[in-house]
C-alpha cells in the first residue's frame, strides 16, 4: 500500500484480503472427477455382478402372463343358447336372446 497525495493505492491481494492461487478451482475439479470415478465404479461393478440380465423384468413378465390368462375369456363371444340347435347370427355375430 502506498499513498500518492490524497489517494491510497492498494494491491489486488491486499484489497481482497487473500491470495489468488486458484485452489478452489482445483478442489472443485478434483472432487468432481473423484465423484464421477466413484459412481462409475459402483455402476460398473453392479452391472458386472448381475448374472441374469432379465432379472428385473422377470416379475413384470410373470404378472403380465397371469393377467393375460385371467382376462382371456373376456374377449371370447358368448355361446349361443337356443332351445333349438339353430343359432341366430346378425352382422356375423352370434345372437343370444334373454
Amino acid at each position: 500500500m502506498h499513498k500518492d497525495g490524497e489517494s491510497v493505492h492498494v494491491s489486488e491481494e491486499e484489497a481482497s484480503g487473500g491470495s489468488k492461487e486458484g485452489v478452489v478451482r482445483w478442489v472443485l475439479i478434483v472432487g468432481t472427477l473423484l465423484a464421477i470415478v466413484a459412481l462409475s465404479a459402483i455402476w460398473i461393478t453392479g452391472a458386472a455382478s448381475n448374472t441374469d440380465p432379465d432379472a428385473d423384468n422377470a416379475n413384470v413378465s410373470a404378472k403380465m402372463a397371469a393377467d393375460r390368462e385371467a382376462t382371456d375369456h373376456l374377449g371370447a363371444p358368448l355361446p349361443a343358447q337356443t332351445g333349438e340347435d339353430q343359432q341366430q347370427v346378425r352382422n356375423n355375430l352370434p345372437v343370444v336372446e334373454n
